[in-house]
């Protein structure tokens, strides 16, 4: 059994100062799994993923709160059009500058897995791997009455105060940014599919057969849109977030996934002896 070690960074940027977290099992094997988080999301909504995953894995986890969530400074403005590729550039490179991330795995939740499809595209020689869990690919009408739902649920008194407990007084921005962004015309004809036609690396695809926020045809848009080597997996009973609804089914398929990487990695090895 590992034992797993947390530390707390606090990184500058340009644009205001991010929130990270890593969790170190000691012996930490293989490159390091950086975690991009969901609409409303943040580090702290991870919950105990992030020490399970490090635990079985054995890898060094890394976590982090985007500009305008969680810990991390305040967003001065609207999320653009490209904001989902764009974190590739943004706070995903600071986040790899400042842990000095020549090759690492990249797993992304919801729009922060088309964040990790974008971080995988843009990074060919150093990511080794993708994992994408409940992405959104495109904008899909079934995505859009979730986010119409989840806006008036958020009406109802008391619902805001959910969201204030992890990004205090950035809340409704968060809110607004999620459902404003999404419900616009601008951001109507939103596709991954350049981004996809640039991965290079492994990719597992996990989706809910019930997610309320997108359908199954994100993991066919993957599958036509990719040239690398890419696993689909459909989680029977499963929302939104399957590493909370099934973590011990999601911990162990991304499991199976690392050793694949591993195994090839080790065979590639072997090729330039």
């Amino acid at each position: 059994m590992h034992a797993v070690s947390t530390r707390q960074h606090w990184i500058e940027t340009p644009d205001g100062q991010l929130f990270a977290q890593c969790w170190s099992p000691d012996p930490a094997r293989g490159a390091p799994i950086v975690l991009l988080h969901d609409s409303l999301g943040c580090v702290e909504l991870w919950r105990d993923f992030p020490e399970r995953l490090a635990l079985a894995s054995g890898r060094r986890v890394i976590a982090y709160d985007r500009l305008g969530f969680g810990r991390s400074a305040a967003f001065a403005g609207l999320l653009a059009p490209g904001f989902i590729e764009g974190e590739a550039m943004g706070g995903f490179e600071a986040v790899r500058q400042h842990f000095d991330l020549n090759q690492f795995v990249v797993l992304g939740h919801s729009v922060g897995a088309g964040m990790a499809i974008g971080c995988a595209a843009a990074h060919p020689q150093r990511c080794q791997g993708v994992i994408s869990e409940s992405a959104q690919t495109f904008v899909e009408p079934l995505t859009l009455d979730g986010i119409r739902q989840a806006e008036r649920q958020f009406a109802e008194p008391g619902q805001l105060e959910r969201l204030q407990k992890y990004h205090g007084d950035k809340a409704r921005w968060v809110l607004n940014a999620w459902i404003g962004t999404w419900l616009s015309d601008a951001f109507g004809p939103w596709n991954l599919d350049p981004q996809l036609a640039r991965v290079r690396c492994p990719l597992l695809a996990m989706h809910g057969d019930r997610d309320e926020y997108g359908s199954t045809h994100h993991l066919e848009r993957m599958a036509r849109g990719v040239s690398s080597p890419i696993s689909l997996h459909i989680l029977p009973e499963c929302g939104h977030v399957p590493h909370r609804e099934h973590p011990q089914a999601v911990l162990s398929t991304i499991g199976e996934f690392l050793k694949g990487i591993d195994a090839n990695l080790a065979e590639q090895g072997k090729a330039w002896e």
